[in-house]
């Protein structure tokens, strides 16, 4: 139980994080359509909407680097990893993390810590642009979203442990997932009933052909 709840808290810091950063998407939509407006309709460009828009998305990618990392939503090549008992799935996973992940994330901490608070003592500004905005700030989102990824990476290090001690990974926060992720998620659980199963089976597998029947319809109209 105290494991649970230690995890429980980590993934939803990472959580919080992500869903938070994820406004931003608010911002850089803005400043691309008032950009877009001002470009074509008054024939008045800006210039550090340029600039702007690559902070707002590359705080967007860097923050929501844990949230993923909760989510056990990074790229895997899994076509083996998959086969494997979650046991050796747990081996695998810790080895890689202390050889790989702990020093290459913590050295990304340690170096963008040095590079941002150089930026801010020259009070650095983007050199695209002739009069480009401030960038220190957003150097400072690298050694965050650092941190963030490496108190994840704790979690997820404690997770294969759990999972070498009782040979099941242990339960991550829930959060929205595509259709057919649920759709075999249920089919796999223990604790849900074979009606209610079978139910949402089917539910999963409707929606997926319809889909694909749209997709089949757009390419005949084409």
């Amino acid at each position: 139980m105290n494991a649970q709840r230690f995890l429980n808290t980590i993934d939803g810091i990472s959580t919080f994080a992500g869903k938070a950063s994820a406004w931003l998407i608010i911002g850089l939509m803005t400043l691309v359509c008032a950009e877009v407006f001002k470009r074509y309709i008054l024939n008045m460009p800006t210039a550090w909407i340029f600039d702007a828009s690559n902070m707002f998305y590359g705080t967007l990618f860097m923050i929501g680097g844990a949230y993923t990392l909760a989510q056990n939503a990074h790229v895997r090549g899994d076509f083996l990893y998959s086969s494997m008992r979650p046991r050796t799935q747990a081996l695998l996973d810790l080895v890689l993390y202390i050889v790989f992940f702990l020093p290459g994330i913590a050295a990304l901490v340690y170096a963008g810590w040095d590079y941002a608070l150089g930026s801010w003592r020259i009070d650095e500004h983007s050199n695209v642009t002739a009069d480009g905005p401030p960038v220190w700030q957003f150097k400072f989102m690298i050694p965050l979203a650092g941190a963030l990824l490496l108190l994840q990476g704790a979690a997820e290090i404690a997770r294969c442990v759990v999972c070498l001690k009782t040979g099941a990974w242990p339960e991550r926060l829930s959060d929205v997932s595509e259709i057919d992720v649920v759709g075999e998620q249920l089919a796999n659980s223990e604790y849900v009933d074979e009606e209610s199963r079978k139910i949402a089976i089917e539910r999963a597998q409707d929606i997926e052909e319809s889909a694909r029947q749209r997709g089949m319809g757009g390419e005949v109209n084409r």
